[in-house]
């Protein structure tokens, strides 16, 4: 598993692009495991996965328990370990900038901290893009 992180309009999917011409790309949608992200991209030697902060976003409505949605997104991010491709995850740097009075946009960032925290443990290779500029991190 890869890793690109960055902001909004960072270059994260440029640089996908770029470095995996050849791939297959999927938007992870709300309820949607890894099983089910991998299926329609049999074969495929490279998949690139987007919208996880979304999907994200759409687990903490539907799951109040913190314990029980590190869980469900550590299911998610094992699953692209485990994939018989190389999976690339998009992934949204949240961390910079003001930090939110509304306690859900808060549980959102601090999920997503963690989220990407972990997916950088599991990745062989992570990118940090800002500004356009990137960096290998790992």
């Amino acid at each position: 598993m890869q890793s690109v992180i960055g902001g909004a309009c960072s270059g994260r999917r440029q640089l996908a692009a770029q470095r995996f011409p050849c791939a297959g790309w999927h938007r992870l949608v709300k309820g949607e495991g890894a099983e089910e992200c991998l299926a329609g991209h049999a074969g495929r030697e490279v998949l690139v996965v987007d919208g996880i902060a979304a999907w994200l976003s759409a687990a903490l409505a539907e799951i109040p328990d913190d314990d029980a949605l590190r869980e469900t997104w550590l299911r998610l991010l094992d699953g692209f370990v485990a994939a018989p491709c190389e999976a690339v995850l998009i992934l949204d740097e949240m961390g910079r900038g003001i930090v939110p009075m509304d306690s859900a946009a808060r549980r959102l960032r601090d999920h997503n901290g963690w989220l990407v925290q972990a997916a950088v443990e599991r990745s062989r290779v992570a990118w940090y893009l800002r500004h356009g500029l990137c960096k290998q991190l790992k």
